[in-house]
């Protein structure tokens, strides 16, 4: 472990620590925006007395955010401002959060927790692929390599023949990516008979996109790598809100630093353990940019409160099934684009590549899903899937079409799952 002291902290004294940190977020509020104090109607510390207090302050959205554009909700000088960084996912007006030195300190401690996690040390070499710059992938990657003392090959995104030359070349142990970039690489090595087996990787690390079990299977398989789930966002302060462990039962969430609330995405109520809803994140160590439940509408539920068999404390959460504003909603029927890529990924004569088209015809929703070709295809696969898309999710699609490989535009930065024509 990076930090054992906390890592390891039993329950009573680490939720003594987040009730302390939470106390000490909300008079630094107080204390230095009186906007901030109002939008959570005035609230302070003196209405805290224990952790489920928390449950009284209003929630925080990502309108709010856009509304204290650029630094309304700022709880710091922006002389000491060290680094900005922009919500990969905004559109309109920017989701902006603003580091001091403390915070990119805090932000390089979770990132080193999150290598070690996932089996990394500082002897290795870690390849960065994320984009260096507003995305806050990058950065957060390089910051907990760094404090962790690894070599640091920091490619960028793109140049996917140069990625794979330097994970030979360097003897790369592990490499961190949004999580459809691995298949881009797999698809690059095929055409170039490049194996990957034949260099040093032992480790993926990847995020920033939804990616499901059997699509982290066949990742794993044509790689020979292990891979690890990594979740946050720019608002919370960046990637590293929490990892997977080698178990891979669940994703640590680092409660030092933060507060996790699971709430009913309708009502705003908070959910028992192991129901799913919506994660709700409060910050505890941020001094720019601290947030009082923030809405992630990302979905998922509290697996476990238990010691983990990794020996570390914190609560495990399940890996994230999509956001709220992702669910799709076909003839009368709710679901999430990785359901369907569940299905996919379990054929082996199927690529990587897919995607969802929904369109309205004749004033009737429709749905076709295109996804490539690897190998010959039966007569009878596209009967096949079409049945397990129905006993899975309730409805026929409309169309199944069989690509050649390639077909499919691969757009840089996250892949295109969904196009809706509606």
């Amino acid at each position: 472990m990076f930090q054992p002291e906390f890592e390891k902290m039993n329950r009573n004294d680490l939720e003594a620590l987040q009730l302390k940190r939470l106390i000490a977020t909300l008079d630094r509020i107080t204390d230095t925006n009186s906007f901030y104090a109002e939008k959570i109607n005035n609230l302070t510390s003196r209405d805290i007395d224990c952790l489920e207090d928390i449950q009284k302050f209003p929630f925080m959205t990502k309108d709010d955010l856009r509304d204290g554009y650029p630094f309304k909700f700022a709880c710091a000088d922006p002389a000491t401002f060290m680094r900005i960084h922009m919500s990969s996912g905004t559109t309109g007006t920017p989701v902006i959060n603003p580091s001091t030195r403390s915070d990119l300190d805090q932000w390089g401690s979770i990132m080193a927790r999150c290598y070690v996690a996932a089996g990394v040390s500082s002897a290795d070499a870690v390849q960065i692929t994320p984009s260096f710059g507003l995305f806050n992938g990058g950065f957060g990657f390089h910051y907990g390599a760094e404090k962790l003392g690894a070599m640091i090959v920091p490619i960028g995104a793109g140049r996917s023949l140069l990625q794979l030359k330097f994970m030979k070349d360097f003897n790369v142990a592990a490499f961190t990516a949004i999580a459809s970039y691995p298949l881009r690489l797999m698809e690059v090595a095929r055409k170039e008979n490049i194996h990957f087996r034949e260099t040093g990787l032992r480790v993926g690390i990847f995020g920033a996109e939804v990616w499901s079990d059997e699509m982290r299977a066949r990742i794993e398989a044509t790689m020979g790598i292990e891979t690890f789930d990594i979740i946050g966002m720019t608002e919370t302060g960046g990637v590293g809100l929490g990892i997977d462990c080698a178990e891979h039962n669940g994703i640590h969430v680092w409660e030092d630093d933060y507060l996790v609330e699971i709430i009913d995405p309708d009502t705003g109520i908070v959910v028992e353990d192991g129901r799913e809803g919506e994660m709700v994140v409060t910050t505890l160590n941020r001094e720019g940019l601290p947030l009082i439940r923030y809405r992630t509408r990302d979905v998922t539920s509290i697996i476990s409160r238990d010691v983990c068999p990794c020996g570390r404390t914190s609560l495990r959460v399940a890996r994230l099934k999509g956001r709220n504003d992702d669910m799709l909603k076909i003839k009368g029927v709710n679901f999430y684009p990785r359901q369907l890529e569940s299905i996919l990924m379990n054929k082996p004569e199927l690529g990587s590549h897919y995607q969802i088209v929904l369109e309205k015809i004749k004033g009737r929703d429709t749905i076709a899903v295109m996804i490539e070709t690897t190998a010959q295809v039966s007569s009878g696969l596209s009967d096949d899937i079409s049945t397990e898309i129905y006993d899975l999710l309730g409805f026929h699609v409309d169309k199944l079409d069989m690509l050649p490989e390639g077909t499919i535009p691969r757009a840089p930065g996250k892949a295109v799952r969904v196009v809706d024509k509606r």
